[in-house]
């Protein structure tokens, strides 16, 4: 009977692997399902052995990628067979078509875990192996105790261990909250005593997932960790089995260097000895062989060594060992081994001061772009922009200039970007500058984004001994028979703001300029003809008295756009007419640009945004592993006396605080939003250091170059002026600097939006900018110097409630003058709760000392996503939550009498999403949300709120949910929300009331609040 069945599994494998097409597949796999269900009938009259056999069966077909929805149970019953080959199906079969999640696998917890704690070694293996292949939450709350005591069993064979620490891993990585870790660090560093490799292996990935998230509690384990790192690095005691090609145990090396990495630097004077006498073992002894299965092994061991050098900051010559190893594997031929070279090459170079050893490797590196891999290629140019500075900028531009011709379509816009921000940052001379980045418009002007020509608009502008050069360069180029719209653009701007400035020059007179630029009109875009028509004008400025045949070509020109059905040419052309009629008038109107203020360059801001590159994540290492402040700091003064010495460029070295609102200094702006001209008062640079975080980066480059005026746009700044309600209690602020502005307001308003002013006094401006996804919160807080004096000794704590994990990154001593710091701050939301944390913020300005504690926005809505629900789901979720404590109701006085439309909007507001019509009842409102934390996962929140129409001023609310605290948290706090007078919040006690006490029971509603009679009140 047995080869019977082993045949017929046999037969329908074959038959699939015969079928001729999909279809006659489909048909047989049809037919075999057909034959199983109806075999499971009558699955008393099966053998244990038959519903292997079909359960195989089913196993198969879903492995060919057909639903199987039917023969759960069955599986699920082979796992309490007595015997190894149906128990064996049966874990295998259960773990490979359930989920975690599924209803059956409850079934078959009592099952696992009398396997997991009985004496059958090949029982506890498959048990635990398919624990660790699912990893439910359900599995990690019943089964982790268990499991972690066969792991710290002394009875226990190594083979069980070792399946039971990676089954702990499992479920820690999935359920961190579950398990109970708490007092491990000693039975950690006794596992890591193990002298069986396989047992040692599995417990130190275990420590990995462990010290990552908290590496103060296991700092027993890092002497362990050194000690185990030497006794494989002298193979001592290394059984053959785990030696990999003559390298022992290349597995359990990797993820001791990787559980090293998460603890901070090492400052035992033995240890750090010790570890670094491993890395120079390591660092000494790797090479390249011709067995490739030896090279990965042994350079798996080498980059990890590498990244924990980086990590430890180690002394200046094994950073050279490391450089030069690294300068080996750039040069050989197997691809894979160049692009780990030139990786971790450039993420050493962004960690530590190793530029001139690098140097020394720039002609292969510069060789490395002509590679046949477009990977390597992108790692080449990462290394050679990080490693690029004033003494090879010259060289390394040139070489990305020549490379440009060849470079494929995919990689152009990313060159072109980084040689113009290197010749922005490392040029020796303007002339120089300007040369390279008209060259990159000639050779790719359609990977050239349009913040590369505004920017050499700038320096242009804001550099009168560049004018004439930069002016001559455009003639040349508009020479060429065939150039990129882009190049038209820069030349005719340049041509028309400094064209007069070579008007003694052969062929550069205004008539013979306009008529070369006036050839590229017919085959330029809409935009590109409105900056010519500015050119037009500048043109007919600059040659007063107009010679009148080229002021008759011009005015027939405007003549003709006055009819386009572009409303920005036809606005142009109108308007130049109009002025160029005025005469001598016409100078004033029309003068030159003013200089462009001094900002940050669009173009490095452009260059972060990027995608993932070796040289991001060597700045995120190097922001994790830094134990100095990672905060961003964007200064306004760079020089001594805020000026630069000649031939650098300024405009890199000084950007400005007050982007949006830019002191004008001729005081005359332009609309860049309808082109139109328009006269303004000049205005002092705005105060508000927040132009960052609340509006649109101003525009740094010239859109059009039709008059000598600008405005930079500020519609970002619109309706910043934020409204509030709650932060410190007035009686706590006792500085001798006053506030600006409401605190308590400004936290309100914060409450509702995600970006906004937080605080602001006479010397600082703190601003918030937020996201918030599910129960994860990623913040930014912006300290803005508003003085042209340094604030020092700057403080800042974050006080969390109990409800929130909150990490901020360190804030420097000193916010230098005028600029403006970034702040990262993470957030977890654990559980639901109303708590909210404090910032506690002091600073020194001269001699006073400002201290406040400002109430942070990361309230319980900021973890409400709105979801609309409809009657069919609404119902029966409302049934399914009979009463206390999954549901609340209050009877709610001294309310804040609201039309119900306001009250609507204010739920929205809240993320409270109201359905209209759900209730029959025109004077009540249905409102639904969903909650997320780390406890409740995504909860659907479900409220009504029955309003009296003869008095506004009380309500009846009834709050359900799947949690009995989130139900009483979500009441309370909508409670606050409708009331007269907010409670505030900062000041409540963490404790909540239980479920019985007087606040968690349904009030009794007053004879006012009619019933609301209809189908929904029998369900409410």
């Amino acid at each position: 009977m047995a080869m019977s069945g082993m045949r017929g599994l046999s037969v329908f494998i074959s038959d699939i692997r015969n079928c001729q097409n999909k279809e006659q597949e489909r048909l047989r796999v049809d037919k075999e399902l057909g034959n199983i269900r109806t075999r499971f009938k009558n699955e008393k009259a099966l053998t244990p052995y038959e519903k292997k056999k079909y359960v195989w069966k089913m196993l198969y077909i879903y492995m060919l990628g057909y639903d199987v929805d039917f023969g759960h149970m069955e599986a699920v019953s082979l796992i309490s067979a007595p015997k190894y080959p149906e128990k064996q199906v049966g874990y295998i079969v259960t773990s490979s078509l359930l989920n975690e999640n599924h209803d059956f696998l409850r079934l078959a917890i009592n099952t696992v875990r009398n396997d997991i704690i009985g004496r059958n070694e090949t029982f506890q293996c498959l048990a635990l192996t398919m624990v660790g292949n699912i990893g439910g939450r359900e599995f990690a709350e019943s089964l982790a105790p268990d499991v972690q005591k066969l792991l710290i069993s002394s009875s226990c064979r190594p083979l069980v261990r070792k399946k039971a620490a990676l089954c702990l891993l499992r479920l820690y990585r999935k359920n961190p909250d579950v398990v109970n870790v708490d007092g491990w660090a000693d039975r950690m560093a006794q596992l890591l005593d193990e002298r069986d490799l396989g047992v040692l292996t599995s417990s130190m990935s275990l420590l990995v997932a462990l010290v990552s998230n908290n590496h103060e509690a296991y700092w027993s384990c890092l002497p362990k960790c050194i000690k185990t790192l030497e006794r494989l690095a002298r193979n001592q005691d290394i059984p053959q089995e785990y030696t990999y090609y003559g390298i022992p145990s290349p597995w359990l090396q990797v993820k001791t260097m990787r559980a090293l990495q998460y603890f901070p630097t090492i400052e035992d004077p033995n240890a750090r000895r010790s570890l670094f006498e491993v890395l120079q073992r390591i660092l000494m002894g790797t090479d390249v062989v011709k067995n490739v299965n030896k090279n990965n092994a042994s350079h798996a061991v080498l980059f990890e060594a590498l990244a924990l050098v980086m990590h430890l900051d180690a002394e200046k010559e094994m950073m050279s060992q490391c450089v030069a190893l690294l300068g080996k594997f750039i040069a050989v031929r197997e691809p894979n081994i160049r692009y780990l070279g030139l990786e971790n090459m450039t993420r050493m170079l962004m960690v530590t001061d190793v530029q001139d050893i690098i140097k020394r490797h720039q002609a292969q590196i510069i060789t490395s772009l002509k590679d046949p891999d477009i990977s390597i290629r992108r790692r080449a140019l990462d290394l050679l922009y990080g490693m690029c500075d004033v003494s090879n900028a010259k060289d390394i531009v040139e070489e990305l200039l020549q490379y440009l011709s060849t470079a494929e379509f995919a990689m152009r816009e990313e060159l072109s970007l980084k040689a113009a921000i290197l010749a922005e940052k490392f040029a020796p001379d303007l002339s120089w500058y300007v040369d390279v980045i008209l060259q990159l418009i000639d050779k790719a002007g359609d990977f050239v984004s349009d913040d590369i020509w505004f920017r050499v608009v700038q320096f242009v502008t804001n550099n009168e001994d560049l004018q004439p050069y930069a002016a001559a360069k455009a003639r040349e180029y508009l020479d060429k028979p065939a150039i990129h719209e882009t190049m038209v653009k820069v030349s005719a701007y340049i041509l028309g703001e400094f064209g007069h400035l070579l008007a003694r020059r052969p062929g550069c007179s205004p008539k013979e300029i306009f008529g070369i630029i006036h050839e590229k009109l017919p085959t330029v875009s809409n935009s590109t003809i409105s900056i010519l028509l500015s050119t037009y004008a500048k043109i007919l400025m600059h040659s007063q008295p107009p010679d009148p045949e080229l002021q008759n070509q011009i005015w027939t020109i405007f003549k003709k756009y006055e009819s386009s059905i572009e409303v920005e040419i036809q606005q142009r052309a109108v308007e130049y007419f109009a002025l160029s009629r005025k005469g001598a008038a016409l100078m004033n109107i029309l003068a030159e640009m003013p200089k462009f203020p001094e900002r940050q360059s669009a173009l490095i801001k452009k260059a972060e945004d990027t995608e993932d590159t070796a040289e991001q994540s060597a700045i995120r290492l190097r922001q994790q592993q830094s134990q100095t402040s990672n905060a961003l700091v964007v200064t306004e003064q760079s020089h001594p006396n805020g000026t630069l010495p000649v031939g650098q460029l300024s405009l890199v070295k000084i950007p400005s605080m007050s982007s949006a609102v830019d002191d004008t200094s001729a005081g005359e702006r332009l609309s860049q939003e309808n082109g139109t001209l328009s006269k303004v008062d000049s205005q002092p640079p705005s105060a508000d250091l927040l132009v960052d975080l609340l509006g649109p980066l101003a525009i740094e480059g010239p859109p059009s170059s039709n008059i000598h005026t600008r405005s930079i746009s500020s519609s970002g700044l619109e309706g910043t002026v934020v409204e509030s309600t709650a932060i410190v209690p007035a009686g706590e602020l006792t500085n001798s600097v006053q506030p600006i502005g409401n605190i308590a307001e400004r936290f309100h308003a914060l409450c509702m939006k995600d970006s906004g002013v937080l605080y602001e006094d006479p010397y600082i401006q703190i601003g918030i900018k937020a996201e918030w996804r599910a129960h994860l919160g990623h913040l930014v807080l912006f300290l803005g110097n508003k003085n042209t004096s340094p604030l020092v000794s700057v403080q800042a704590l974050i006080l969390p409630p109990t409800h929130l994990k909150m990490e901020l990154s360190l804030v420097p001593e000193t916010i230098p003058p005028r600029a403006q710091v970034q702040c990262p701050l993470e957030v977890i939301n654990l559980h639901p709760s109303r708590d909210v944390a404090v910032l506690d913020f002091s600073y020194m300005f001269g001699n006073d000392r400002v201290n406040v504690k400002l109430r942070l926005p990361a309230v319980l809505n900021k973890f409400l996503q709105p979801i609309s629900v409809s009657a069919e789901e609404f119902f029966p979720q409302w049934r399914s939550l009979p009463g206390p404590p999954l549901k609340l109701q209050e009877v709610i006085r001294g309310v804040r009498p609201l039309p119900l439309l306001e009250m609507a909007n204010l739920f929205n507001s809240y993320h409270l999403i109201v359905s209209p019509g759900l209730d029959p009842n025109p004077n009540n409102l249905v409102a639904s949300t969903t909650f997320y934390s780390e406890s409740t996962r995504a909860m659907l929140c479900l409220i009504r709120i029955e309003t009296d129409p003869a008095d506004r001023t009380q309500l009846r609310m009834t709050v359900a949910s799947g949690d009995p605290t989130l139900t009483f948290e979500l009441k309370e706090f909508v409670k606050e929300q409708l009331v007269s007078i907010p409670t505030p919040i900062a000041v409540r006690p963490t404790t909540q009331p239980t479920p019985t006490s007087p606040l968690a029971q349904p009030s009794s509603a007053p004879a006012s609040i009619t019933d609301p009679g209809a189908m929904l009140a029998a369900l409410l």
